[in-house]
């Protein structure tokens, strides 16, 4: 599995799902960011990653920036996990049907088990004064 997009010769990018729900969660708030995944999906753009925003249906009842989110919807920038289901599983069921990578700082520790290959995919990631910063270790310490 490619973990450098920029690698001699590739001429496609590689696929990114982006854990929408961690990543509106991840700075301090009363309501998720919708700005967090933005700043996110810009930084991979710039390392030469294709990213997939994957978010549960319950985020756009919460998010600071509802109408943003909404457009967002329509256009299918952020794609959403029908409603009543595991979002979780569907992150990792695609990552696994794309060879994707997975940028969230949960440990799907429930899903072990049916997705062991899944700490492989992780970039974690932190984000400060609106910048972040990718970890890639992908390895368990």
């Amino acid at each position: 599995m490619p973990d450098d997009p920029k690698e001699e010769g590739r001429a496609e990018r590689v696929t990114v799902l982006i854990d929408a729900s961690n990543v509106a969660h991840s700075t301090e708030g009363e309501h998720p960011r919708l700005e967090n995944i933005a700043i996110v999906v810009r930084k991979l753009r710039e390392e030469g990653y294709e990213p997939v925003v994957m978010a549960d249906a319950a985020l756009r009842h919460q998010i600071d920036d509802r109408e943003g989110y909404e457009r967002r919807l329509d256009e299918g920038k952020i794609r959403q996990a029908p409603a009543g289901t595991d979002a979780d599983y569907f992150i990792l069921a695609f990552a696994r049907e794309l060879d994707a990578l997975i940028v969230s700082n949960d440990r799907f520790r429930d899903r072990a088990e049916a997705f062991p290959e899944a700490h492989e995919r992780m970039i974690r990631y932190m984000i400060v004064a609106d910048e972040v910063v990718f970890e890639r270790r992908n390895k368990p310490r």
